[in-house]
């Protein structure tokens, strides 16, 4: 899904791992296959289904063995899961090829610009990260990968070490793309993150723009940016302005906006890019996404009434940008609630009780016609 000029775009839906980590572990299993059944009938091309971790860290993922034995996937749809050791990587194997996607055959070598994070994280710090470089790539080009990814995480700041520059990012994704062209390993992928919300349009156009010059022959762009402190989206959209017709860009993004780490300072604070408003979004510049946008929208208000609270997303509250057969009534009453607002979606009975403060019916030149009320 491309537009004219611009890069081909991705979107991967984290809202089953990203989003359902940091909410609670008692949401029930049927509750979590309502919301994964409603993600996979939307459109997305692309769905994270949880993670393969400890349930004593991590509880809310304690039934992810049972949530795949039990979901029947979408055809065409790529479900995949993390998993961050090996033992993960055994669990997660035996559901590949029935409803997990197999790995990708691109190696991948990850550094963590903050220290701390990634001790808090994983247990495990930079000084290890840069040590296991060698052999991951080795055990790779064993493999027999013909193309590789380089990775960034918490690339833009850090809530315990303060800013990262852009010559510290372009350090480390320079370490590892000379390690991997040393191996004979063309580099064609990046992947930045961003756990602690750090990043800003302009940080995020820079990083891109020299990573463009600097290693031109990386081609695809995947960026994980948390939400906490409301750039993401406007981030993610400057990547997109930034890049051009021969890249791809790769989008996460969660249902209703929620995500978060545990491990950051920020707990659910931190949130995601909403992914209703990513498609809105995208759809609005003249990208065919594929989704289906109303049905997304009854996603992430499914995933209000899973998760127990009202989630992030703003296209989910005020409905899309009416097109010319969705156009609101011009003497429909005023709408003050959220739940007056759902109109959009549940018709005019949502505001029955709303005062019409104007005498005369409300009418206009530039729209004539016969009645007041939406034909939806």
């Amino acid at each position: 899904m491309s537009a004219h000029g611009r890069p081909t775009v991705r979107i991967v839906e984290e809202g089953m791992r990203e989003g359902m980590q940091i909410e609670s572990a008692e949401i029930t299993l049927d509750d979590k296959l309502r919301l994964l059944d409603a993600l996979g009938r939307t459109g997305l091309e692309s769905i994270n289904v949880g993670s393969f971790v400890s349930p004593k860290w991590v509880p809310q993922m304690a039934q992810i063995d049972e949530l795949l034995a039990r979901f029947e996937p979408v055809p065409g749809v790529h479900y995949f899961a993390l998993a961050l050791n090996q033992r993960g990587v055994e669990r997660r194997q035996e559901y590949v090829g029935s409803k997990l996607a197999p790995d990708s055959e691109i190696g991948v070598t990850s550094v963590h610009l903050c220290d701390v994070f990634v001790k808090r994280n994983t247990a495990r710090g930079q000084a290890e990260e840069l040590a296991a470089i060698p052999q991951r790539i080795e055990s790779a080009v064993a493999r027999g990968v013909t193309e590789a990814s380089i990775r960034i995480n918490a690339a833009w700041g850090s809530n315990w070490l303060g800013g990262f520059d852009l010559a510290q990012r372009m350090e480390h994704l320079h370490h590892q793309a000379g390690a991997w062209k040393a191996a004979g390993v063309p580099v064609t992928h990046t992947w930045i993150g961003d756990p602690m919300s750090w990043n800003t349009p302009g940080a995020v156009e820079e990083t891109i723009r020299t990573i463009t010059e600097e290693l031109p022959e990386i081609t695809t762009f995947h960026l994980h940016l948390h939400d906490g402190r409301g750039t993401a989206l406007l981030s993610a959209y400057q990547a997109f302005r930034t890049l051009g017709a021969e890249h791809t860009l790769v989008i996460d993004s969660s249902i209703g906006g929620m995500g978060g780490c545990p491990y950051c300072g920020n707990g659910r604070a931190t949130k995601m890019i909403p992914t209703e408003d990513l498609v809105h979004l995208l759809e609005g510049e003249g990208v065919e996404t594929g989704v289906d946008l109303a049905a997304l929208i009854e996603a992430a208000h499914l995933a209000e009434e899973v998760v127990g609270h009202e989630l992030y997303g703003h296209v989910s509250k005020a409905g899309p940008r009416p097109g010319p057969d969705a156009l609101y009534a011009m003497d429909m009453p005023l709408v003050e609630t959220i739940e007056q607002a759902q109109h959009f979606r549940l018709g005019p009975g949502v505001y029955d009780d709303c005062p019409r403060p104007w005498r005369n019916p409300i009418t206009s030149p530039a729209r004539p016609e016969t009645t007041q009320e939406p034909t939806s």
